[in-house]
């Protein structure tokens, strides 16, 4: 599941040291991945989507000669790399220059920095462009201008906008699409596919999305496969589910999941983002003298990482869920992953796990009983209490 050979260098040390986070990203995958290595974070990367681009449609081609033919009084550009290629699209079939003019005499509007970028790469200069790169804001600046009896070309982002399209043609607008490129799933599902066994048996701590057709196509995959309620209960026990903004949410959100977003829709703010919130979702424990922080697939033992193997970390769990208190065999059983009806596989995973700790007073064995974490007496009360 993991990717070894990125694992390579690493850092043991940071905010995200024993974390695995699942990046569902096509585009800027290994950037994010990155981002997320350097400070500690086991990365899981499978695409949810493809892009397709459409240098070679008829749809693109068609769209183009009709905004050459008929100037739009405004121009919804999207984004950057959607910009781009419908430019480099033009140029490749003799059409660059005469588009560039025609865009020039409309109010070309920018959904954010980066695309305003690749307009004025182009040699053009943007109108307006929203501080929130939102098109619902977007939207509004043109409903509350009129649009009536206006040609509004939107230059389309993977997706259709059937809720932008439908409202501007509501007010009288007549709207060209302009249909750069889309979104497709993966032509090999198998990577996503492991992906979504990661993360339905807790084997991410967290899942990221930067765009809105990526979550979809990952909720759909799961339908296909009908593991949807499983991986909508992971989502609401265990994986946290981080956008990168409100917009790429909205699939989530319409599948009631909380998801967590970063104020500046960003790569750099997402990743911070999870360093702040994946270890405020551990609990310290004061053990045996030291301090035992449990996370996703590894502990920190007085600031130490050490990796514990996945059965040894359920064994962790299920003590940690009442610790200084006895659990059975038989509990710690039913916690281990496919182990069966034999409590021999509790001692062998028990000895490994004490073992990968390097501490072995952490975990007492209770005879007859079970096994208890080793709860330092000044804090056994508190916990004895809850």
């Amino acid at each position: 599941m993991y990717d070894e050979e990125q694992q390579a260098g690493r850092p043991e040390r940071g905010p995200l040291a024993g974390f695995t986070v699942g990046v569902t990203a096509a585009r800027r995958a290994d950037e994010l991945g990155a981002l997320l290595q350097r400070r500690g974070a086991c990365v899981v990367h499978a695409p949810a989507l493809r892009i397709v681009p459409l240098a070679d449609d008829g749809e693109l081609l068609a769209a183009t000669k009709e905004i050459i033919d008929q100037v739009p009084d405004v121009v919804v550009a999207t984004t950057a790399i959607g910009f781009r290629g419908w430019v480099e699209a033009a140029e490749g079939w003799g059409l660059g220059e005469a588009l560039l003019t025609r865009l020039r005499g409309a109010e070309l509007l920018a959904r954010g920095p980066k695309v305003k970028g690749a307009i004025r790469a182009a040699g053009l200069t943007e109108e307006w462009s929203p501080t929130s790169e939102s098109m619902a804001e977007v939207l509004d600046r043109l409903l509350e201008q009129g649009v009536d009896g206006k040609r509004v070309a939107v230059q389309l982002h993977g997706e259709p906008l059937p809720g932008f399209v439908e409202s501007l043609r509501a007010a009288g607008a007549e709207v060209v699409g302009v249909p750069v490129y889309r979104w497709m799933p993966p032509e090999d599902p198998g990577p996503l596919d492991r992906l979504l066994d990661a993360a339905v048996t807790r084997g991410l701590d967290a899942l990221t999305f930067t765009s809105a057709p990526a979550a979809a196509s990952l909720l759909a995959r799961a339908e296909e496969r009908g593991m949807l309620p499983e991986l909508l209960e992971a989502f609401r026990h265990g994986v946290l589910p981080a956008c990168v903004g409100p917009v790429t949410a909205v699939p989530l959100q319409a599948r009631g999941v909380e998801t967590v977003q970063p104020e500046r829709f960003r790569l750099g703010p997402l990743v911070q983002l999870l360093c702040r919130e994946l270890p405020a979702r551990t609990h310290p424990l004061p053990v045996a003298g030291h301090r035992l922080e449990i996370r996703g697939h590894a502990v920190l033992l007085d600031g130490d990482l050490r990796p514990v193997p996945p059965a040894g970390m359920a064994l962790l769990r299920a003590l940690a869920r009442r610790p200084g208190w006895v659990v059975s065999r038989a509990d710690l059983l039913r916690a281990l992953p496919g182990a069966g009806r034999d409590e021999h596989a509790v001692e062998t995973a028990m000895a490994r796990l004490r073992t990968a700790l390097g501490a072995p007073k952490l975990i007492q064995t209770v005879v007859k009983r079970g096994y208890r974490l080793a709860l330092d007496p000044a804090t056994e009360g508190k916990y004895a209490e809850e």
